[in-house]
């Protein structure tokens, strides 16, 4: 670690991607004196917690005779007012000259985002930790490009893939209900949360597709409204788990108002839900190819999570375009193809329209699914 001591660093990104792995490798690799705990094991999220902590790797700079030391708190966010007690014992330390850095992990990015803005302006360093790329679940996991594809980029899950139903069990259970019930339902107020499940399940089963709120609802069975739905679609994409591509028009208000394509942030969520198994999908052309864009729209969701590029979709009358990314006021249409998908004029339409300042066809004749899928799509601007 270097002595110099300037923002507290905010690792935030959704369960099971491996920050707190990353943490415990840092300071198996260090010699400075370090304090850890996590908010999991809090029974009251008191925020005099915070306090104590920070005392105690005070204390341990002293007695280590040190210069400088490391406190991590994971899952910070949940613990009242934690973004105040911080900012009061970080102010603190920089008046007494205590070198002491400060790592804090989450895995809520809404409530990391509204507590660093309300109180820590200035002090505050983001390191987004994403789903893992093919590429990496490659190098670790010796990954094919079908694995990827169908199990998507869980680095926990990667020992139970062959042992499918072992496999759902978990991405289930331990994944999808744990990030709901603690980094949703536990922390933000939700007046129907069977219904904020539900809408997971269906938005992740349809992932890649274009739908209505008001199917949605239809299909939901439930008396709710498409704000409603629109907040809950929000509350699940700050959590790393399905987000809501808008439409691109070029005018803000419109794109707000369109019916959201449906896009999981890691295809595992998507192979979960399915009653099929990777074999019987893998011989199914139709199937395999909405996995095959689900993982691309993935890919490009991921990024966009950063702040790299807005992503969009983009659809008039029967024309349709399966990505728009735009930065800068450039835009970037992408279409993906795959062997059971018929090309439509719609690229050609949205050029004449739009006049985007590249077009990329992925599959096919165009960019192979394996390097795109390694290739940093922030790049193309």
């Amino acid at each position: 670690m270097s002595e110099e001591r300037q923002f507290i660093q905010v690792l935030s990104g959704p369960r099971q991607v491996g920050k707190t792995t990353l943490v415990n490798q840092l300071m198996d690799e260090i010699n400075t004196p370090y304090v850890y705990d996590s908010a999991d094991a809090v029974i009251t999220y008191d925020s005099e917690w915070i306090n104590q902590l920070w005392e105690s790797a005070r204390i341990k700079m002293k007695i280590n005779n040190a210069n400088e030391g490391l406190l991590v708190i994971d899952e910070i966010q949940k613990v009242r007012n934690w973004s105040e007690i911080v900012k009061r014992n970080w102010d603190a330390d920089t008046r007494n000259k205590i070198n002491l850095k400060v790592i804090l992990l989450g895995s809520s990015r809404l409530l990391i985002q509204k507590g660093l803005t309300e109180s820590l302006t200035g002090r505050f360093e983001i390191i987004y930790v994403s789903h893992w790329p093919y590429w990496e679940m490659k190098s670790a996991f010796d990954y094919s490009l079908d694995e990827f594809i169908y199990y998507g980029g869980y680095p926990g899950t990667a020992p139970l893939i062959h042992d499918e139903k072992r496999w759902k069990s978990y991405i289930k259970d331990a994944l999808i209900e744990t990030s709901i019930s603690k980094d949703i339902l536990m922390l933000t107020r939700v007046d129907k949360p069977a219904l904020l499940k539900r809408l997971f399940e269906i938005g992740a089963l349809y992932s890649g597709q274009i739908i209505s709120y008001n199917k949605i609802l239809g299909e939901l069975q439930d008396a709710g409204n498409t704000t409603t739905l629109s907040h809950y679609l929000n509350l699940l994409h700050q959590a790393g788990l399905i987000g809501g591509i808008q439409k691109f028009t070029g005018k803000q208000f419109k794109t707000r108002a369109s019916s959201p394509k449906f896009q999981v942030f890691n295809n595992g969520l998507l192979s979960a839900q399915n009653n099929k198994y990777f074999n019987d999908i893998r011989i199914s052309p139709i199937e395999w190819g909405r996995l095959v864009e689900s993982a691309v729209g993935a890919h490009l969701l991921n990024h966009s999570f950063t702040g790299d590029f807005n992503l969009y979709y983009w659809r008039e009358q029967n024309n349709e375009v399966d990505f728009v990314l735009e930065s800068g006021g450039k835009t970037i249409a992408i279409e993906v193809k795959t062997g059971n998908k018929k090309m439509t004029g719609g690229l050609q339409k949205f050029v004449r329209t739009h006049h985007p300042d590249k077009t990329l066809l992925v599959g096919a004749s165009g960019v192979p699914v394996e390097e795109f899928l390694c290739f940093n799509p922030g790049e193309l601007f």
